[in-house]
């Protein structure tokens, strides 16, 4: 019979309590920044309310095993003061991959094709005469053997130049990047919390650049008043400051660390929620949160302009959509020829994955 049957539903194994506790304990300590005492404050409340744990494993047994898997440690063992390790930090940027790109699961691991061939190291099905210059590597030993048979024949078998054939490779492409984050007091403004959802995006951007394309370089700059540069272990820990935001600061830094790398592909990642408000002349501050300054706006278009002559695209990822921010964005975007994209918090890191994959198709 022709047709469809239902069941009743059953759904997934979740896994273990600990397995459970353990998702909800790492999007805890992305909400409190590393606070592992608030984070576990909070998760016992959710168990409270949702009975997670049961008369066979509780919260104690729980944070007994973070202890003993490496998750968390406590430095001063005459208090409860834990704080995460390496080992946890490792984890939620895996999680941040595994919520924000999942999509990621179904390409290859670690290489990025181009559609030019050339010296790499991912084989085609195309064969083509060997040319000077090369690789030896690359030489189909089968298929030349065969030539030098059929052009000059066993009695007299020889291998020769015209003899020879090699496997097409794709070029492999790489990339360096440098993504700026927004921590102006503007990404809480307003009972919105905005720099949860832009650290999930950067962990999960470094781990997958770190993981899945070994040979690309990330760089990761925070910028308010001035703008510095962080390492990956820092990214669960970020927190907004009482910071106005010097788009030129995090722009001249990240500008900077690309001029190092001898990469010829460079790009810029932005993630904010605001327009331009503070530019530095000489050691003051020249500050406007009052609209658009001129003065600030015009340094940063200046600057996005500078990056377009030294072919570095820019993708800004704008977290707001007031009509007049939207213009200032599109004016930069422009003096660029880069990208802009107005999305909302959850769809956040699917742009930022989606644009990069594409940037690496592209480049060269």
């Amino acid at each position: 019979m022709i047709g469809w049957r239902f069941s009743d539903f059953i759904p997934e194994n979740e896994g273990t309590i600990f397995d459970q506790l353990l998702k909800l304990f790492q999007e805890m300590l992305v909400y409190t920044s590393g606070n592992v005492s608030e984070a576990l404050s909070w998760l016992t409340q959710l168990d409270k309310e949702y009975k997670i744990t049961d008369e066979n494993y509780g919260m104690a047994d729980f944070i007994q095993d973070l202890i003993d898997k490496g998750y968390i440690q406590n430095p001063d063992e005459q208090n409860e003061s834990f704080t995460i390790t390496a080992k946890m930090e490792i984890s939620m940027r895996q999680k941040a991959l595994d919520d924000i790109f999942d999509q990621v699961k179904k390409s290859k691991d670690g290489k990025h094709n181009t559609r030019h061939t050339g010296k790499g190291d991912e084989h085609t099905a195309d064969m083509r005469p060997y040319e000077f210059g090369d690789s030896l590597e690359n030489i189909a030993m089968s298929e030349s053997l065969k030539n030098a048979q059929l052009n000059h024949g066993i009695d007299e078998f020889k291998l020769t130049h015209d003899d020879l054939e090699v496997q097409e490779t794709y070029y492999q492409s790489q990339m360096s990047t440098v993504l700026m984050i927004d921590i102006s007091h503007s990404m809480i403004l307003y009972g919105e919390d905005r720099i949860t959802p832009a650290k999930k995006v950067a962990m999960a951007l470094a781990e997958l650049i770190t993981t899945r394309y070994a040979k690309d370089t990330l760089d990761i700059i925070v910028f308010g008043n001035d703008a510095w540069q962080i390492q990956i272990k820092d990214l669960p820990y970020l927190e907004v400051g009482p910071y106005h935001t010097n788009t030129v600061a995090g722009m001249e830094l990240a500008m900077d660390l690309l001029r190092r790398r001898r990469n010829p592909n460079k790009q810029i990642f932005m993630i904010t929620d605001g327009k331009p408000t503070c530019i530095k002349k000489g050691k003051k501050y020249y500050k406007n949160s009052f609209g658009l300054d001129r003065k600030i706006v015009n340094r940063t278009l200046n600057l996005a302009t500078k990056c377009k002559k030294l072919d570095i695209p820019i993708t800004t990822f704008m977290i707001a959509r007031d009509p007049y921010l939207m213009q200032f964005v599109d004016q930069f975007t422009k003096a660029n020829n880069g990208k802009a994209f107005y999305s909302s918090l959850q769809g956040l890191g699917e742009f930022i994955f989606m644009d990069y994959k594409n940037n690496k198709k592209r480049r060269k």
